[in-house]
């Protein structure tokens, strides 16, 4: 549900999820309409979010009941699609000019319809300061060319869930915390248990840990003109790491095919000592392999050298074709404020993109006795102050993933050498 970084490439990601890691619809039927007026003269705003209902259902209802009380003369049209409709019909939706008014996407799959100006303009909607109360990283993100097209709203930072078990077996006392560390892990665990310490998705139109794995570790991936920047030393240091870790046998074979849902399944069955993912699979590990859940421990997001950690954003957009803007903005603005934020980020397990909403409580205090859910929690939030986007936002961030992805796997299969996999991934994209 919250696959935030899966959806990246419906591109993204849940969450998150991921995402992974997130009001029954008002005409469910009405998909793509676009904007209509309700009987009773009042303007009606259709709101599209992804896969949210039923658990968030009370949630939404009481959020727009609230709103339409605020404001008598706007009505909202909630409609939920399902996680793996979402691009076919926003694309067509879009292109058919008859969009929904404001819509739950992320900024990289956004980006790639900001570049061809599907987005209303924020930057002449949202005064400053309320564009101030939003976390500045976070709000950037959502961001092409200098002008804003998108309003930030739920975040998830990716945390290290081990099986404290696991790492008993093969005699491991610290966790990992560098991509240097985990390479020697995850040779000790296949070497005492016969396991594998983790897995990693290289397929092209799935999770973008690998990729950003590269910025933690140093690399560059384009320039200021948008042209590969991947193809240096940091670079072919990147793409070695990966094709070592294959070659040694310490990544399933799978990582060439599966997905990043394989990795939890793989976790939840105990055949992995490490899950790198949002806080918000904890339930479901919990619920689906109670005694995996029972050993298992957070620690912070696995980095490079420098330090980088990734946040996975979820954004509000507006389409440019709507005919209703301000009163879709207002709508947008009401659902990312601070109250609305905290609230759902309570309900929902996830971080929120306000400044006051992070602030809370709820977020820096725990207790020693606290769950691991808590404690995910906080741990969670105190990465987001060093959390940020790690890959550009481009119009066709995709193709650059695929070009990465592709000639990497070449590298991984024995295919081509490492050099020549760096090169041609370059090529691609320059070429693209």
């Amino acid at each position: 549900m919250f696959k935030i970084q899966k959806f990246r490439r419906l591109t993204v990601w849940a969450l998150l999820g991921l995402l992974t890691s997130w009001i029954v619809s008002c005409s469910t039927g009405n998909v793509g309409t676009g904007t209509k007026q309700a009987s009773s003269g009042a303007a009606t705003i259709e709101f599209w979010t992804m896969q949210l209902q039923p658990q968030f259902t009370s949630y939404f209802q009481s959020l727009i009941a609230t709103f339409e009380s605020n404001n008598p003369g706007i009505k909202v049209n909630w409609v939920d699609i399902p996680w793996a409709a979402m691009e076919n019909k926003i694309l067509t939706a879009v292109s058919a000019k008859t969009p929904p008014d404001v819509v739950n996407l992320n900024p990289d799959f956004a980006s790639q319809l900001a570049g061809r100006n599907a987005w209303l303009d924020l930057d002449a909607k949202v005064p400053n300061e309320v564009r101030s109360s939003y976390l500045p990283n976070i709000w950037k993100a959502s961001t092409l060319n200098g002008k804003s097209f998108g309003i930030p709203w739920y975040l998830t930072t990716r945390l290290t869930i081990y099986n404290t078990d696991l790492l008993k077996q093969a005699g491991i006392n610290k966790v990992p915390a560098t991509y240097a560390e985990l390479a020697q892990a995850a040779q000790q665990i296949k070497d005492k248990t016969g396991k594998y310490a983790f897995f990693v998705t290289f397929v092209p139109q799935d999770s973008g840990e690998v990729l950003e794995s590269f910025v933690q570790m140093g690399v560059t991936l384009v320039d200021t003109e948008g042209k590969a920047a991947f193809n240096s030393p940091q670079g072919k240091a990147a793409f070695q790491y990966w094709v070592d870790l294959y070659n040694k046998k310490l990544l399933p074979k799978e990582v060439l095919t599966q997905g990043h849902r394989h990795a939890i399944d793989l976790y939840q069955s105990g055949e992995t000592a490490f899950l790198a993912s949002g806080p918000e699979f904890l339930k479901t590990i919990a619920n689906n392999a109670p005694k995996v859940a029972q050993a298992s421990a957070i620690a912070p997001q696995i980095t490079g050298d420098t330090g980088k950690k990734n946040v996975a954003v979820m954004n509000i957009v507006i389409p440019k074709d709507t005919k209703r803007p301000d009163a879709a903005v207002k709508f947008a603005l009401f659902v990312t404020n601070d109250e609305n934020q905290l609230a759902f980020a309570k309900s929902a397990n996830v971080l929120p993109s306000t400044i006051k909403s992070l602030s809370d409580s709820y977020f820096k205090d725990v207790l020693a006795t606290a769950s691991t859910v808590e404690k995910a929690r906080v741990t969670s939030a105190k990465q987001l102050q060093q959390a940020e986007i790690l890959t550009p936002t481009l119009k066709d961030s995709n193709k650059l993933q695929k070009a990465i992805y592709e000639n990497l796997q070449a590298a991984m299969l024995g295919e081509k050498t490492v050099d020549k996999a760096v090169e041609d991934a370059a090529q691609q994209w320059n070429n693209r």
